[in-house]
């Protein structure tokens, strides 16, 4: 047991490592890897995802599900993550950049990754440079993808296998709840909780600005002077456009510069019916009998027609 233990250990790490290096690590700007240290579940009491933490933007998604499966059937859920890809963000280091996307899916306990032997040849071909990994391994349900490349990704396919409750008696024959999460664009807070450099930074103190100076790095220094002929400097990252100008009066909280975020976060819900077999061939049964039986209605009134016409002739 203790080996087997270990194994899984070392098995998640690996994966949690490919997750992180598998891509190119410049176009590498948020990681669910900090989601998973930070949260043993990403899902909280209130349905809010633990993504949203960090992207505060709100953009829309859509989830696609199969409305219902069979047991220990592979299935295809996807998400997808709409945005104008002509639009650039800003970059850790003040340059513009690419999007990045990723998602999570939350499904019904049992439900896992497809294992890769029963993936369809489309959809590998789809999600070709694609890693999807579980979430824990307590957590094989919640899957996992990104940051990867969203001009490419606009739709990220979750294959799925379902569970068998013959084989599990811990799974049922019901509806279950679908969470999908989706995610364009770097994030406005870093998991230590400081801002990004995708965000708004207002001025901390009314006064005039009194002097704008550019770093080496291509930070905007900021002075500004109030009343009390108190002078105060704050610091804008690089990249972003400013609002201001040397000699205008600001507010405290005025913003110093252009919103940056093009990106921003998204969750959906669905539903999906793991299918008991039987009650489809009952189904099935139930819809034969019911036209057999309207097939003998029919042709015993043809009957009933034929002896009123040959007693109405005699």
């Amino acid at each position: 047991m203790a080996t087997n233990k270990f194994f899984k250990s070392l098995l998640f790490t690996l994966t949690i490592t490919l997750s992180l290096f598998g891509f190119c690590i410049e176009n590498s700007y948020a990681y669910p890897v900090f989601a998973q240290q930070g949260y043993a579940n990403p899902r909280a009491a209130n349905g809010k995802l633990a993504c949203a933490n960090c992207h505060l933007n709100q953009k829309a998604i859509e989830v696609e599900a199969p409305q219902a499966v069979l047991p220990n059937s592979v299935f295809e859920v996807a998400i997808k993550v709409p945005y104008d890809t002509n639009k650039k963000q800003i970059d850790a280091n003040g340059k513009a950049a690419d999007l990045n996307v990723g998602g999570i899916l939350i499904l019904p306990n049992g439900f896992k990754l497809a294992p890769k032997n029963q993936i369809p040849k489309e959809v590998k071909a789809k999600n070709k440079g694609v890693f999807i990994s579980p979430y824990s391994t307590k957590y094989d349900n919640i899957l996992i993808v990104g940051p990867i490349v969203g001009k490419t990704h606009q739709e990220l396919l979750f294959p799925v296998i379902s569970p068998d409750p013959e084989k599990d008696s811990d799974v049922k024959y019901l509806t279950y709840p679908v969470y999908a999460g989706g995610n364009r664009g770097r994030g406005q807070v870093y998991p230590t909780g400081e801002k990004s450099n995708i965000n708004l930074f207002g001025a901390n103190q009314t006064g005039q600005i009194s002097e704008i100076t550019i770093s080496e790095k291509g930070e905007s220094n900021i002075s500004i002077l109030n009343s009390d002929g108190i002078k105060t400097s704050q610091i804008v990252p690089a990249g972003l456009k400013l609002t201001v100008k040397q000699g205008d009066f600001v507010k405290t909280d005025q913003s110093l510069n252009i919103d940056p975020n093009v990106g921003g976060f998204g969750q959906e819900e669905t539903e999906i019916v793991l299918q008991n077999p039987l009650r489809i061939i009952g189904y099935l049964g139930f819809c034969f009998c019911a036209l057999l039986t309207q097939v003998f209605l029919i042709l015993k009134k043809k009957q009933f027609e034929k002896v009123q016409a040959a007693e109405l002739n005699f």
